[in-house]
């Protein structure tokens, strides 16, 4: 697939661990990333420049992660952009709170990459961000080779990990190991020519489309 994907992602982060941390998964992964230690700082980035989705850590201090989901959701330009709470509070009020005030999901610290990917790519297909070309004679030669070139299981996997799902979580509902499901990522990337998280994601959306014809 010749088309680059380059989602933009905007982390919110006033630890600079784990700040570096997303950072380097996310780059590595295809995805455009910028980064801010307190919430003005990324709320200013924003507004120079939109992102496609925001990662952004509850406890700072000055501006807490509320707070600066309050002010997007205020700002007609801005109130759309899908936003994932990242944080160390794993309480179920305060789960509740953060969905109630309009987060689209919640990524609770520790976590590993496979759930912090897991956690962008399915929000960003939910949202509609990772788009299938429309061009119908790129459409056809992308659906001859995922049937040609990829397996049954592969294409299970595959639109699994579209849905945001762990390879622990996919290795569960298909009753395999997780090591297995590892394997079949491995070749789909390698099969499909796609480098990143980002790109197989988008043949995700292609395999999903093959199932519902």
């Amino acid at each position: 697939m010749s088309e680059k994907i380059k989602h933009s992602i905007l982390i919110i982060e006033d630890d600079p661990s784990y700040r570096s941390m997303m950072e380097l998964i996310l780059r590595m992964e295809g995805f455009a990333v910028r980064a801010a230690d307190d919430g003005e700082s990324g709320l200013e980035l924003l507004r120079e420049q939109r992102s496609d989705l925001i990662l952004c850590d509850i406890m700072m201090p000055d501006m807490d992660g509320y707070s600066v989901l309050e002010t997007l959701r205020g700002e007609s330009r801005l109130a759309d952009i899908p936003f994932i709470f990242v944080t160390a509070m794993g309480e179920r009020l305060d789960v509740r709170r953060g969905m109630s005030a309009g987060a689209d999901d919640y990524l609770s610290k520790p976590f590993v990459a496979d759930e912090l990917l897991a956690a962008v790519t399915g929000r960003l297909r939910r949202h509609g961000m990772i788009a299938v070309s429309q061009a119908t004679s790129v459409f056809r030669k992308e659906r001859d080779i995922l049937n040609s070139k990829t397996t049954r299981r592969e294409r299970e996997v595959l639109l699994l990990v579209g849905q945001g799902i762990t390879s622990r979580e996919i290795a569960r509902r298909l009753g395999v190991g997780e090591k297995t499901i590892e394997v079949h990522r491995a070749n789909l990337m390698h099969k499909l020519d796609a480098p990143n998280a980002a790109s197989l994601a988008r043949w995700a959306v292609i395999a999903e489309q093959m199932e519902r014809d």
